[in-house]
């Protein structure tokens, strides 16, 4: 196997990157169009009341006519001043609240898998939780019990569906070697109802390069969608791929 450097760290920047520039707290600014969201303990994650912007467009889950922002978007939105987090008192919840969250590695984040998300969310790509779905419209299997059924024109929570998330949420362990993150390409048409295949799938290495068996059957999993794997260093983010090489057999 050939490890294939595939991007620069986080820690440089690169012509692709010039653009981009790493958010410090002091440097935070809050946009006139900033949506407001309420932390869901339960689910582990923040439920949207008040979308603004068109950035909930490619971040979040759709459920019966809510979003639902994991811990990594909710904080990526914060950082950039495009997300206010409250409290069930309507009272808003600071940064390091969000901060504290993410350094626990619950709600199937970690800090260094927050890093990986930052990094492609940076350079634009469109990022979403691997075995999550957009929204029940991107399931073709899906049963007319999962769809919404309001019976007075107003969006009903199904029961059903938002215990299926919590479940897969609290079923996420961080240090297993699987994927993470379903990665698509910047697409100003993009449809949660209809996302197609990501352009790839993103592992976290968790410090050790994986085994050649755990590759191949991770690739097995991915079913031709390629795979990259992320490390993260000292806050430095690089992705790297695992090629396979055929040596002469010698005389």
């Amino acid at each position: 196997m050939e490890i294939e450097d595939w991007s620069n760290s986080s820690g440089g920047m690169s012509d692709s990157e010039s653009c981009f520039e790493e958010i410090k707290d002091e440097e935070l600014f809050y946009a006139p169009d900033m949506s407001k969201a309420r932390w869901i303990q339960e689910m582990g994650m923040a439920e949207v009341i008040e979308r603004k912007g068109q950035m909930m467009t490619t971040m979040g889950i759709t459920r019966c006519g809510k979003i639902y922002c994991s811990i990594e978007e909710t904080l990526f939105l914060a950082e950039v001043g495009a997300l206010v987090l409250v409290d069930d008192k309507d009272e808003s919840l600071p940064l390091k609240y969000i901060y504290e969250k993410v350094a626990g590695g619950k709600n199937g984040c970690s800090w260094d898998t927050f890093e990986v998300y930052r990094h492609l969310k940076t350079l634009g790509y469109i990022v979403g939780r691997h075995g999550i779905p957009w929204s029940l419209k991107s399931i073709k299997s899906c049963t007319v019990s999962q769809e919404c059924t309001p019976d007075n024109g107003e969006p009903v929570q199904n029961e059903c569906e938002e215990e299926s998330v919590i479940e897969v949420m609290e079923n996420l362990q961080i240090k297993e070697l699987r994927p993470l993150f379903d990665v698509y390409l910047p697409n100003r048409k993009f449809r949660k109802s209809s996302p197609g295949n990501p352009c790839f799938l993103i592992c976290l290495t968790g410090g050790h390069p994986p085994s050649r068996a755990a590759v191949e059957d991770l690739e097995k999993l991915c079913k031709g969608i390629p795979l990259r794997f992320g490390h993260v260093e000292h806050g430095r983010v690089s992705f790297f791929t695992f090629n396979k090489v055929e040596l002469p057999v010698l005389p």
